[in-house]
Order: structure tokens, then C-alpha cells, then sequence
């Protein structure tokens, strides 16, 4: 098998991928990269997120789909990197998002640098892990997540699993948001609550 071969290609046979542990990054596979302007709602300051988008709109994070099929019989995996940097105060984030799936658990492995796991739940509870290397998060099911870097200079680089057919649902967290923020508080991460979040 090839170097190119796709998951999605060759279910029924093993796959590799080569991911560099210091960048996060397959140079066989491109991966999904988010801007800051992909990151329109999600941040508290509406005027330091404008300023920075028209200031070269900085890459945030960036993370990798392997093709698996949805099926409950498949494992999801990938690599996820969060850049370091600031909106106003607020840390660079993923989006975040719940599972289409509900009830479908996540874990995170990270590989290198500093963070925080955000989660909660549709009913209200806010769960906060830390990143470090080393460090495995275990998702629960019916938890939304967002992976947040608060590290200065460091990306946060996370591996991630999940069920073949979990799905995402993006949507939810892009019209409500996250109940709660993570802000630089001087030099250390706080969790305040979000003005922006919709119930």
C-alpha cells in the first residue's frame, strides 16, 4: 500500500499514516485549516476580533479528517493543532462542537504544548481539563468540546478518537456558543462566563 492510500480507500486493510510529533502535521494528507475569520461569533471581543481578522487574519488551528467512514464499526482519528495567540484577552480556540451522535465519547492524547479541554453539556454542566504533554482527556458522550491553547508561544497539539459515526454538530455551538470563556488573566488562564452565550 501506498503512502497515499486513504482510509476511506481501504477499510477492510491496515492504514499508516506518518504525522510529525513536533508540528502535529501528515504530509500525506492536507489537513482542515481554520482561520481566525472562520471564527466569526466565538469570541467575546466583537472589536479586537474584527481588528485582528483585517490585521492578515491569523491561522488559529487546523486539524485533519482521515476519510473514515461514518459507521459505528470505524475509529475517527487525527491530529488537531491550535496556534498560540489572543482576541483581546480570550485565548486562541477550536470552534468546538457536540457530536451529532450525542451520546459519542471523544479522547484526546497531547503531544506537546499547553491548554485546556472545555466541555459541557446541553444541560448546563462545565467540565475544564488540562493539556499537558502526556496528558490523555477522555470526552465524555453528550459533551460539547473545544480545545483552547494558552500557552504564549507553543501550539497545542492533540490526537484525537472517536466513533466512525459520531458526526459533528457545529451549528449549535455556532448560534449559542460556550457558557464559559477562557481569558489571560495576567499570565494565567481564568474561566469567566461568556456575555455572547445564547440560552
Amino acid at each position: 500500500m501506498t503512502e497515499s492510500t486513504t482510509v476511506a480507500e481501504a477499510t477492510t486493510v491496515a492504514v499508516a499514516t506518518q504525522f510529525d510529533l513536533a508540528t502535529g502535521l501528515a504530509e500525506s494528507v492536507p489537513s482542515l485549516r481554520r482561520p481566525l475569520s472562520a471564527m466569526t461569533g466565538m469570541y467575546a471581543d466583537t472589536a479586537a476580533f474584527e481588528a485582528a481578522v483585517a490585521d492578515g487574519d491569523p491561522l488559529t488551528y487546523e486539524f485533519y479528517d482521515m476519510g473514515v467512514p461514518a459507521l459505528e464499526t470505524e475509529i475517527a482519528y487525527g491530529t488537531s493543532i491550535t496556534y498560540p495567540g489572543k482576541v483581546g484577552d480570550e485565548y486562541h480556540m477550536t470552534k468546538g462542537h457536540f457530536h451529532e451522535r450525542l451520546e459519542s465519547a471523544e479522547i484526546y492524547f497531547c503531544l506537546s504544548g499547553r491548554g485546556l479541554m472545555l466541555m459541557e453539556s446541553p444541560e448546563g454542566d462545565v467540565q475544564v481539563e488540562e493539556f499537558a504533554p502526556g496528558r490523555a482527556v477522555y470526552v465524555p458522550g453528550r459533551y460539547a468540546h473545544r480545545s483552547v491553547n494558552t500557552s504564549p508561544d507553543e501550539p497545542l497539539i492533540t490526537f484525537f478518537a472517536f466513533p466512525g459515526d459520531a458526526g459533528h454538530d457545529y451549528g449549535t455551538i455556532e448560534t449559542k456558543g460556550f457558557r464559559k470563556i477562557v481569558v489571560d488573566r495576567d499570565g494565567e488562564p481564568e474561566l469567566l462566563d461568556n456575555p455572547r452565550w445564547v440560552g
